[in-house]
This record gives structure tokens, sequence and C-alpha cells, in this order.
């Protein structure tokens, strides 16, 4: 038999808006905006919170939404959505691809919100099932790592009820009909670091007279390599990414220095600050065998935290989505080297479950070359790729994760009958 939270979960969704639901998608996927200028995103959002019932607020944290519904006694749960789009150019040939170049929801947050508002709506229309209240969040700035942090810092907590529990849930690549749960660590840590390498610029017809920064750098990066190679032990998991390299500005002008952008990613604060200090070390290194003028500059940037489910919080989510969406759809493929900002919304030890939902068209998973899960699972189109583009039949699992896992801790004990 299912449980209360499952059974009150399907009949809530049973009839849901599925069109509406869909055209709200589609336009904000064709209308896309970057990390802290979600302001259309975040308007749609709010309306349709405030028209479920909700008191709503807007501008939090900077464009976050945030909406509250009371239904009585019991805990306070919270939903979250993050909203931003990347500077992507969209190549999907969609109907409704991006009307803004350069700019494309290529990490389904666009599903999120979405998911989001038909949960809201849902369990709105169902509150004499359930007792407690409601936060639902429409977070900014989660890939720039701002959005989490902005919120709380602009008294989220203070303003809104203190939850006693957090959910999210995040779009991924994989045949449809998968929900990833992990009762523990699920996502990694992610570091940006910055560097500067200085020389001594001159022209390109006498390179005897200058410190050449780009052949720096180059000899930089190749040495990065061997940071996870040769100083991380094979039992850690690290990934060291330069993502970007520039200097100079014309083809016989040596410049005076080039810039190297990389990103760490790390599943312990041990093995993130071995890297850091192996980096420190190697940059310093090659500067001084190149004869550089100056030190290299080495400026830590955005950070995001290891991303840690409460074993006791995911397991109880987990059960009842298997309840909910079927016997063998609920798997835990461990943790992952993606990063997210999530934890920064569990402020003071919230518990916690954070989970990810299978998104690829099955005749994009079909067609993908390869003859087992994980060789089709690399040749799909991942996040931030300009080709992700979520199959629209995962809006209604996608809207039944979130009010199952709500309706888990909100939904009211059956009374004795004697």
């Amino acid at each position: 038999m299912p449980s209360p939270a499952a059974r009150s979960a399907l009949d809530l969704t049973a009839d849901l808006p599925v069109s509406d639901l869909e055209d709200f998608y589609r336009d904000l996927h064709r209308h896309p905006e970057l990390s802290l200028q979600e302001h259309r995103t975040a308007a749609k959002l709010a309306e349709r919170l405030t028209k479920a019932g909700y008191e709503t607020a807007e501008g939090v944290g900077g464009t976050g939404v945030a909406g509250v519904l009371r239904n009585g006694e019991g805990p306070t749960v919270l939903l979250r959505a993050d909203m931003d789009a990347l500077p992507v150019h969209e190549e999907t040939g969609l109907p409704y691809a991006s009307a803004t170049p350069g700019v494309m929801h290529a990490c389904g947050h666009d599903l999120h919100v979405t998911w989001l508002a038909g949960a809201a709506a849902a369990l709105a229309a169902g509150r004499d099932t359930w007792s407690g209240t409601l936060l639902v969040v429409g977070q900014p700035a989660e890939e720039t790592g701002q959005g989490a942090q902005g919120m709380i810092a602009d008294g989220l907590y203070e303003r809104f009820p203190r939850p006693d529990v957090l959910l999210g849930q995040h779009a991924a690549p994989g045949p449809v009909g998968f929900y990833a749960h992990s009762p523990g660590l699920i996502m990694s840590a992610s570091t940006d670091i910055d560097i500067v390498v200085h020389g001594r610029g001159g022209h390109g017809s006498r390179p005897e007279t200058t410190v050449d920064p780009v052949v720096t750098a180059a000899y930089l990066v190749t040495r990065l390599q061997t940071v996870v190679s040769r100083e991380i032990a094979a039992r850690e998991s690290a990934v060291l990414t330069v993502g970007r390299i520039e200097g100079g500005t014309r083809h016989n002008i040596i410049p005076s220095e080039a810039r190297i952008a990389l990103n760490l990613r790390t599943q312990s604060d041990e093995v993130r600050a071995r890297m850091v200090a192996a980096i420190r070390r190697i940059a310093a290194g090659e500067a001084l065998a190149a004869g550089c003028p100056r030190e290299p500059e080495i400026t830590v940037g955005a950070t995001f935290p290891v991303t840690t489910n409460d074993a006791d919080t995911d397991r109880r989510i987990a059960a009842v989505h298997e309840e909910v969406l079927g016997a063998g759809t609920v798997l835990d493929f461990g943790p992952v080297m993606g990063s997210e900002d999530f934890p920064h919304l569990a402020h003071g030890g919230i518990p916690y479950s954070y989970w990810f939902v299978t998104t690829t068209p099955a005749d994009v998973w079909d067609a993908a070359p390869g003859t087992d899960l994980m060789e089709k699972f690399l040749a799909v189109p991942s996040n931030h790729s300009p080709h992700f583009a979520p199959d629209l039949s995962t809006i209604t699992p996608g809207v039944r994760t979130l009010v199952s896992g709500a309706l888990t801790y909100l939904t009211q004990p059956a009374r004795p009958t004697w």
C-alpha cells in the first residue's frame, strides 16, 4: 500500500495543466536571462505564485523570488529552483530556441522553474491534504555562485519562515525516467583561480630582449596537468581545467602579461587545499625558471561548497519517489564532479535532499552511439552544451518529485477511527 505522501502526491498531480506548463517552459526557454538579470523570469514565477495564493516577494537577494503558503501547524519545507541562464549560443534548432543571441538555458533552469511553478500550484490546490508551511524559492545566480548566499544575506530566513528541510532537483542527461539520489556526497566543490604571468614585452623580431609570458603560460598549463595525475591519490577525485588562456594583441608583439583561468573540482577541503598550494608552487617555479620580472599573481575566486545530502532525509525522499514514479526508477550513481550553491541555503545546518532528474529525449538517446549506458551518456548533449534540450515529457514527473517530497513532511497523519 502506498504511503500517505505518495498517495496524496499522485492525487494532487493527476490533473496537472500540462499544456499550460509546457507553454510556460517554452516561454522561459525563449527568453533566457543571465545571473542577477533574471527580472522577467522572476516576475513570471512570482505572478504564478501569487495567483496560487502565496504571499510573494520579489527582489530577494537581487532578483530572487520567495513565496510563502501557511497552512496550519507543522514543519516548514523549502522548495527551490534556480532561474539563471548561461552565456551560450543555442544550437538546438528548436522552434522556441533562445531569442537572445549568445544567451541560452543550457543547464535546464527553465525546466526547474517550470517544475517549481507546477508543484507550488498543485500543493496550493490540495492544501486540505497537508498541514505546515511551504517556502517556495526562485533563486538567482546559481551559475556564478552568488544567488543562494545573496538571498541569505538579504534576510531570507528573517523575512520568511526558517525551513526545517530543503528540497531541490536538477535536470541531467540520461534516458527519461530515472531519479538519481545519493544519501551523502552527491556534488563536488568548485574553485576558480586566476593567474597573471608577468613578462617583459617587446618586438616579435627581438625575443632576446623580452621575457615572453605566453611561453611561460604555455609551460604552466602543461605542468598544471600533473597536479591531479601526480599529486592527488588515485582514491581521491579531482579535476583541474584550464578554461581560458589569453595574452597579446598583435602577431608581432610579445606582450607584458598573460592570463590563465582555472577551475578545480574536489570532494574534500583537504584535497582542495593541496591543489591550491600546488598551483601556487608550480606557477612561482615556472615564472622563476623563465626569468619573469615579478612573481605571478594568483587570485582564488568564486567557490562552491560540496553538496552533501543528509542521509536520513535523502533516503526518505528517495523512498517516496520510488513509490510515486515506479520501482527501479530511483538509482544511486554516486557523487558527480558538478557543483551547486544550493548548500548555502542550508545556513545553520538545515538538512536537505538534492537529486537529479534524467531528461534526454528518447530519440536523442536511442540515436547516440554506444551499446551501454555509459557510452551513450558520454555521447548525448550534457548540461552547458549548446545542444542541451530536455524532453518536455519530464514536466509531470518533475512536478511529482517536488510534490511528493514536500508531502513526505507535510502530510497530516491519519486520524484513528475509534
